[in-house]
């Protein structure tokens, strides 16, 4: 081989070298800004009472809260499912009322979140008890590694809160609902999949699957949506995590017929509503609402009276219209 075939190869190796670094740091720089959670995310929500079920309120929105309000509250913890993970809680008990349902916040989110907090409201003062959960890496629950893993793991979370109304409450399998909004939508939609007796699901504005969801991301800030694969392969190596997979499209598979109900805003700019068709194209049974105007976990602000007409029917029709 001659000196010149051989610089052609070093050169053509060089540059392939560089061109998969690039990729890979670009993908490490993806990752860190997607998935870190922000776990003090009262930090977010300062008011006189600190937003707890018995007072809180949405800043920017011209919404009174007070008819939502929930004063006997229970400052809860339980672990995840098949982990040892502390989770914290509050659980707002209603006499004589046998249905449940879990409320699952997003990214950066916690229970104080009003976007768990004002459904919360609704569902009680229809008769629900409800369980408002941290997720790992959030509020007041234990931090892992301080980073998201798209529902990947956090479903365990919610499934540790399923198995703790079940043993430690005593609550049916069939009277117990799951309520999530984006990162705790597709939490609660991987759960649905994994654990069979979930009875009833309201998932409100998530992915259909996260590599997707991060090409949008680069989308809308102007960046190839080439890299969207790195991310997730970069995760791997970083943390561990397997960011996607099991996705919610692929756990919708298992729902068998069970009851969900998608909801989406149409200006959702964050996670667009193709994500919500997507779903709907792939379970047969489900109910739909896409809200007009209405941005990421917007509807409930936005049409708060039919949002809480839809929700508390559906999980009326599902877990208390249901033969034990």
């Amino acid at each position: 081989m001659s000196r010149r075939s051989r610089l052609v190869i070093i050169s053509f190796i060089v540059i392939i070298l560089l061109l998969v670094t690039g990729y890979m740091v670009a993908g490490a720089v993806i990752y860190n800004r997607l998935s870190t959670a922000s776990p003090r995310c009262e930090l977010s929500y300062i008011t006189p009472s600190g937003n707890t079920p018995a007072s809180f309120r949405a800043d920017g929105k011209a919404l009174d809260m007070t008819p939502y309000a929930m004063p006997d509250y229970e400052e809860v913890n339980f672990s995840s499912r098949g982990e040892n993970l502390n989770l914290s809680g509050w659980f707002v008990p209603v006499q004589d009322s046998a249905e449940a349902v879990i409320l699952v916040h997003g990214l950066n989110g916690c229970k104080r979140a009003p976007s768990i907090l004002l459904p919360a409201g609704m569902l009680y003062r229809a008769g629900f008890n409800v369980l408002m959960v941290d997720l790992r890496d959030h509020g007041d629950s234990q931090i892992e590694d301080g980073r998201f893993a798209g529902g990947t793991e956090e479903y365990r979370d919610v499934l540790g809160a399923w198995d703790w109304l079940v043993n430690e409450k005593g609550f049916a399998p069939e009277r117990i609902g799951l309520f999530g909004t984006s990162l705790g939508a597709a939490s609660v939609m991987i759960a649905t999949g994994e654990e069979p007796l979930v009875a009833a699901t309201w998932e409100d504005s998530s992915y259909a699957d996260i590599q997707v969801a991060i090409s949008d991301f680069l989308s809308a800030n102007g960046l190839p949506s080439f890299f969207a694969p790195a991310a997730p392969l970069v995760g791997k190596l970083i943390s561990g995590d397997n960011i996607s997979a099991p996705s919610p499209l692929d756990e919708v598979a298992n729902l068998n017929g069970r009851p969900i109900f998608i909801a989406h805003g149409d200006a959702d700019a964050l996670l667009p509503v193709k994500h919500a068709y997507t779903l709907i194209d792939a379970i047969p049974q489900a109910e739909s609402w896409i809200a007009p105007g209405s941005p990421h976990i917007g509807a409930m602000f936005d049409y708060t009276d039919e949002y809480e007409q839809k929700l508390i029917a559906f999980f009326q029709k599902n877990l208390m219209d249901v033969q034990p």
